[in-house]
């Protein structure tokens, strides 16, 4: 059965917003939420394989921590720290991976100023950055020199995914789309360029004993019965077609990064040159993504 994703809009107090919209949210739902997710996406495991041995990384948004015990065929090849605001994924996540081993976790929020710059070799923000809720919080976040994706501004890896609008034959959300869609060259209709605020239900098929429960919904929360399914509304900014590599593209500029590979005209420069390059970017499976390396002439 499809799920019923709903436009909202964002109000005028967008961290009460958040509060109430997605960590309330997952707090409820932390148990249930990951026992559903445990089998690592292509890109990312590919992505994580390719991390030199020794390095240090972040899982910035790390939810229950199904990557910080990654790759488990070489326990230790580099070490992910995880770092969420919701208490109750982070307890999950300390024991990630099931191998008895307790994972470093750090409780704090994506936009908080609280590593040092160049902290980490490595950092990835999987399904994060679509719940920050206005455009100037998502800037904020995908910024690859400042302290909220910390890595080394001389080798530094990124790797950023978020929900799209464009869902594949598999997904059971159909993302509406108000108002007009431009037109492609060939005649094809492409989403608006600033995506789309929605709900999106998560549901609770049984709680969990015989009490009743309260489950937050717009602010409020509601009484549900132990055999009655129940959708928990979720706060997501769907991203449109183009709109992932251009917030990057644009936030590296606003920190004077030059965007691409380095030239060797750069080397002959007196001053030294900082600069990210993308490696990748596209559309898999009802996600947009991003790779980007950090470098320094």
């Amino acid at each position: 059965m499809p799920s019923e994703v709903t436009a909202t809009v964002v109000d005028d107090n967008p961290e009460a917003y958040e509060q109430r919209h997605v960590h309330a949210v997952y707090d409820h739902i932390a148990s249930h939420f990951s026992s559903t997710r445990y089998k690592p996406w292509p890109l990312i495991a590919k992505f994580l394989l390719n991390i030199p041995a020794g390095w240090v990384g972040l899982d910035s948004g790390t939810g229950n921590g199904k990557y910080l015990d990654f790759p488990t065929d070489y326990p230790g090849k580099f070490w992910t720290v995880g770092l969420d605001r919701s208490q109750n994924l982070l307890d999950i996540a300390r024991t990630a991976g099931g191998s008895g081993k307790i994972r470093e976790v750090v409780r704090g929020d994506v936009l908080g100023r609280g590593w040092r710059r160049g902290a980490f070799d490595y950092a990835i923000s999987i399904a994060t950055i679509h719940h920050l809720a206005t455009l100037e919080r998502r800037v904020v976040a995908v910024k690859p020199r400042h302290y909220w994706i910390p890595v080394s501004p001389t080798h530094g890896r990124i790797l950023i995914y978020v929900w799209a609008i464009e869902q594949d034959e598999h997904s059971k959300r159909t993302i509406p789309v108000p108002g007009q869609v431009r037109t492609c060259a060939d005649g094809g209709e492409e989403s608006p360029a600033s995506g789309q605020d929605v709900f999106v239900p998560w549901v609770l098929s049984l709680v969990s004993g015989n009490a009743i429960s309260k489950v937050p919904t717009t602010g409020q929360s509601r009484n549900i019965s132990k055999n009655t399914p129940n959708a928990i509304r979720r706060y997501y900014h769907m991203f449109s077609k183009g709109e992932l590599l251009g917030l990057v593209q644009n936030a590296a500029q606003e920190m004077g990064l030059r965007v691409g590979r380095p030239s060797n005209d750069d080397a002959d420069q007196t001053n030294v040159t900082d600069g990210v390059e993308i490696v990748s970017s596209g559309w898999e499976r009802s996600n947009y993504y991003v790779e980007l390396q950090r470098w320094q002439r």
